[in-house]
């Protein structure tokens, strides 16, 4: 292992004004799941995302477990989900014993493919299933093909929960992702763009149901003076120190998203004459974050993925393989998966660069030089 500082994937970015926040949560001791941050938080988070109601959660997968059960999800119920996302998309499906159905990517954003979402609606509305929601992931802060899938959504009037818990501060079509569906969820984990230390967020443009959202999370306590309660509710509220956090990194969220945006470029200019190397990339109507800077190495590349693993960790430096799909997990493994080989193959052939936004300039140049490095070893 080389004695070099550790270069991280992506490592937390606090900013000098989550300070003034906190010092402000402490001085007056609002240290509670309550308090006056929680309301300026959603407030903010509100305004960008074109007004609409916000409850501020404990972590993105909680947002995704309240949004099923306010679509009213039961047991055996089916839930179509993007396959090539991380656990967390997936895992509250199963929560409420219901049975996802994973659905593959298209090449373009690596997304949910909409011919196949078509396919697997109108295959299980013929066996007599029709899907109750379908949970759509913007992969590493790129939007998917919207206008088809949310298309297809509304011929089949099948309710969409869009998981933009890596896609805060991305647009399509200058509208920001995590607006147009039922439900919006970000993650703010210390691994995001910004980030709360862990939290999440659910969106709506229905207010009712994210009240109804906030009193689940907050143990579904009846609105009488002793503790009653008559349904099952959960401690899925953010406290209010998380959420002081989070107003300060929101005063810099478009100076993140600007710094993800160069670190794309940097990788993409100086890696742009190893012919092995493609980059996911934005087109037509799409404008990502770049939470994750992604290549994708040539099918007849002379070295793998896990070469170059393997020589970034021997010179210090965290990097990692796209998302192992789900139909390909071991939990799921006995889930119906609709696959067209996309996101297997980008999982073989792609890897994550480190793209923190308090990576300096000399962190990047160490990055590029140990992939050079790796091709002449």
């Amino acid at each position: 292992m080389s004695n070099k500082k550790k270069i991280w994937l992506s490592s937390p970015h606090i900013s000098v004004e989550s300070r003034k926040y906190v010092d402000e949560a402490f001085d007056s001791n609002w240290i509670a799941p309550a308090g006056p941050h929680i309301d300026r938080f959603e407030a903010r988070l509100s305004e960008l995302s074109l007004n609409h109601s916000v409850a501020s959660l404990s972590s993105g997968t909680a947002a995704i477990h309240l949004a099923l059960i306010l679509l009213g999800i039961n047991t055996n119920d089916s839930v179509i989900c993007s396959t090539f996302t991380f656990s967390a998309s997936a895992n509250p499906i199963k929560y409420l014993g219901a049975n996802p159905i994973f659905v593959d990517s298209e090449r373009e954003s690596w997304n949910m493919c909409p011919d196949l979402l078509l396919q697997a609606i109108q295959s299980e509305i013929n066996k007599g299933k029709k899907p109750k929601a379908i949970i759509l992931v913007h992969l590493y802060g790129m939007p998917a093909k919207m206008n088809e899938i949310t298309e297809i959504a509304k011929m089949f009037q099948i309710p969409i929960i869009e998981d933009a818990a890596e896609a805060l501060g991305s647009k399509y079509d200058n509208q920001p992702l995590g607006t147009f569906s039922d439900f919006g969820i970000y993650s703010f984990n210390g691994n995001k763009i910004i980030t709360t230390s862990s939290g999440g967020a659910l969106v709506s443009n229905n207010k009712k149901l994210i009240d109804r959202a906030k009193f689940l999370a907050t143990q579904a306590r009846d609105d009488v003076i002793h503790y009653q309660h008559s349904v099952i509710g959960y401690n899925y509220r953010i406290s209010n120190v998380c959420a002081a956090i989070g107003l300060g990194q929101l005063d810099v969220l478009s100076h993140r998203v600007e710094r993800k945006r160069e670190i794309f470029n940097f990788y993409k200019n100086s890696l742009s004459d190893i012919s092995d190397i493609t980059f996911l990339e934005e087109k037509g109507k799409c404008f990502s974050n770049y939470w994750l800077t992604t290549i994708l190495l040539d099918r007849n590349s002379t070295i793998d993925i896990n070469t170059i693993r393997s020589y970034m960790l021997k010179n210090n430096i965290e990097c990692r393989p796209l998302w192992k799909p789900m139909h390909m997990q071991p939990v799921f493994s006995d889930c119906l998966s609709y696959t067209n080989g996309v996101s297997e193959d980008l999982f073989n052939r792609g890897i994550c660069l480190p793209s923190g936004t308090n990576m300096s300039h000399q962190d990047l140049e160490r990055v590029v030089n140990t992939i050079r490095d790796t091709y002449e070893a």
